[in-house]
């Protein structure tokens, strides 16, 4: 994919299979984080508030992630193991097939947001 413009052009771009998926979490996150600015970086979509990076996704040939704070991933391991997911420092892996839970991707952005105000 090339560099997008903004989520539409991103979402667009992506393989059809994931299209809805990823409307469903920028829809998600978005609700979440309501005082967030949607904004592009490292090819992705995301959100800031106050200037900071709190959250953005991506796809790529066979799955998906959601990105946040190191400190919101650590504090919903636990959580993230629960429901059969990957994860990294930043990040949770998913298919369009076997989505992160919708409660658990608002608490994510949420706990996130809240590190980057802290």
């Amino acid at each position: 994919m090339t560099a997008p413009a903004d989520h539409d052009s991103y979402i667009a771009a992506a393989p059809e299979a994931f299209r809805p998926a990823l409307g469903h979490l920028r829809d998600l996150v978005r609700s979440a984080l309501p005082e967030a600015e949607e904004m592009t970086a490292y090819n992705m979509p995301g959100f800031a508030v106050g200037g900071s990076v709190v959250a953005s996704y991506a796809a790529f040939s066979k799955q998906m992630g959601l990105y946040v704070l190191a400190p919101a991933i650590a504090a919903h391991a636990d959580e993230i193991a629960a429901a059969g997911l990957r994860a990294t420092k930043t990040g949770v892996t998913f298919s369009p097939r076997k989505p992160i839970p919708d409660d658990l991707v608002v608490r994510l952005a949420q706990t996130s947001r809240e590190h980057a105000t802290a």
